[in-house]
């Protein structure tokens, strides 16, 4: 069985995650400084080296103003376009 970090649905999350972080022009070390991390936490769960468990999700949709539900619909969207 794949690594489930190199799974096609957690490349979606976190292409995704990236993609809103940039679309709202902020840097890795913006969030990380937000989060109380280092910038290498979130070069890690962009580039697939670490995964985010649920709370730490959580933590980064606060700071990126991700409203969930709609994070959700959008990224089953993505999945099932990606099945066609």
């Amino acid at each position: 069985m794949p690594n489930p970090i190199h799974d096609v649905r957690y490349q979606v999350f976190r292409e995704m995650l990236a993609e809103i972080r940039v679309r709202k022009g902020m840097l890795q070390s913006d969030v990380a400084e937000k989060l109380g991390k280092n910038q290498s936490f979130v070069s890690k769960y962009e580039r697939g080296e670490r995964r985010l468990d649920f709370p730490e999700f959580l933590d980064v949709a606060d700071v990126l103003g991700i409203e969930v539900t709609e994070f959700v619909d959008a990224y089953r969207g993505k999945l099932a376009r990606r099945k066609q």
